[in-house]
């Protein structure tokens, strides 16, 4: 029965339909009378929306999780942070393995195109080691916002938070607990906690992949260049960004301004990070100046690295461009990223992701401007980019949107979430490849 349904559905319609399945269960879940606090559930769409941005991992939220939800519902929220965080394959792989079922070939097919990655080989033990590492970051993150929550409330209420608060931050949901719109702001400058949330957050936000060949330098001694441009340019917006949120801040009476030098240095650090599409925030995000929300969309926009919990275009593309521009004004043929050529086919899906990305933000911005009235302009473009990068900062817009820009976040949380390139290609037919070419054509361009 399941081989007659998904017979001539490629991986991306596969991925697009197991998303969406997995959102609606979810959405009717949390509608349940004991999903939420005062015992009347949610409405379908706010369901839908809070479901939608669970298991995209995005962290926007028409209402607040700790106030709104029981237990149930804060579970059922966890549940879809983890399989949206991870990917329905990857839960599947993990119970076929089990039930001792061979991985079949779609099913490996499936894997790549979920994680982004160039081959099959290899990939089954990836996703073993994906889940063993994901279980021992969680419960590392847990254990520790554990030990220091316990002095703020009950042990037995501090493992909860711990809980909870590691599985989204590692997977780059947002989502908190605290009550009231809060996420981390107490903790602005509480060392212990901004460094273990900004670890989870980088380490979530770097691609499986990654992850799994730092784990195997040991034995290989070789890094891809793939992992090296990760690293270096997460590093690179990790350490600018700081800097910039530092100074653009430091007199801001409003965010840093009242902190010490070391509260300061945390909450720049802290915002450097969280744009990487985590969402938790430590400073409120209408209080930040103008030049400090355009960095964050930037940041945003960008996201985090391929494979990995987090959205946005990713920082492969973007290292791509750069260099790619900067190739062309330097008048240079090849596109060289530590001494390696990148292929044509690369960077034309590096512009294709980046520009169609473009193409969704400015939309839903002008959407947004129109169906949702009375706010500044500069609330709509950044709503709109925290939707597509999955990032789930707001400046307050979210509680206030109407149906339909519900709706419309919701389209752009699915979208984000998935990637432009996968939905093409899971509404669109694939061509065969022409057996001759088109002559050739020019044009000025600039």
């Amino acid at each position: 029965m399941k081989n007659i349904l998904l017979e001539g559905l490629n991986p991306s319609k596969i991925l697009v339909l197991g998303f969406a399945v997995v959102i609606f269960v979810g959405a009717f879940l949390l509608t349940l009378p004991i999903a939420t606090a005062n015992g009347t559930g949610l409405s379908f769409l706010d369901a839908l929306f809070t479901a939608t941005s669970a298991t995209c991992v995005t962290g926007l939220v028409v209402v607040d999780t700790g106030d709104t939800f029981s237990m149930f519902g804060e579970i059922v929220i966890l549940a879809l942070i983890q399989i949206g965080g991870l990917g329905f394959m990857t839960f599947a792989t993990f119970l076929f393995t089990l039930l001792g079922k061979k991985i079949s070939l779609k099913e490996r097919l499936l894997l790549k195109e979920a994680y982004n990655a160039t081959s099959t080989a290899g990939i089954v033990k990836l996703v073993k080691r994906i889940l063993f590492f994901t279980v021992i970051a969680e419960s590392i993150g847990a254990s520790l916002l554990a030990i220091r929550f316990a002095f703020d409330m009950q042990i037995g209420e501090a493992i909860y938070f711990g809980i909870f608060h590691s599985i989204s931050i590692f997977n780059n949901a947002g989502f908190d607990i605290f009550g009231d719109f809060n996420s981390l702001t107490g903790y602005v400058d509480d060392p212990f906690v901004v460094l273990t949330i900004c670890t989870l957050i980088i380490i979530g936000g770097l691609g499986f992949v990654v992850i799994n060949e730092l784990y195997e330098y040991r034995e290989t001694h070789k890094i891809s260049l793939h992992t090296k441009v990760v690293l270096t340019t997460t590093v690179f917006l990790l350490v600018g960004a700081s800097i910039l949120i530092f100074l653009f801040e430091y007199g801001n009476d409003k965010t840093l301004g009242p902190l010490n030098m070391g509260g300061k240095i945390l909450g720049s650090i802290f915002h450097s990070v969280t744009p990487r599409t985590a969402g938790a925030n430590t400073l409120s995000m209408g209080d930040l100046t103008y030049a400090t929300l355009f960095l964050t969309i930037f940041l945003m926009f960008i996201g985090g690295g391929s494979g990995s919990t987090a959205g946005g275009i990713k920082v492969t593309t973007f290292a791509v461009l750069m260099v790619t521009v900067l190739s062309q004004l330097k008048g240079k043929e090849d596109v060289l990223i530590f001494k390696s050529r990148i292929i044509e086919k690369t960077i034309l899906k590096a512009f294709t992701v980046a520009v169609s990305g473009m193409m969704v933000v400015i939309l839903v911005t002008f959407l947004l401007s129109i169906t949702e009235h009375g706010h500044d302009f500069m609330m709509y473009l950044f709503e709109a980019t925290s939707a597509f990068g999955t990032v789930g900062l707001s400046m307050g817009l979210t509680p206030e949107l109407t149906p339909f820009g519900r709706i419309l976040i919701i389209i752009t949380m699915f979208i984000g979430r998935l990637g432009p390139l996968t939905l093409g290609f899971a509404i669109t037919k694939r061509r065969t490849k022409e057996a001759y070419k088109r002559p050739k054509g020019n044009m000025m361009i600039g």
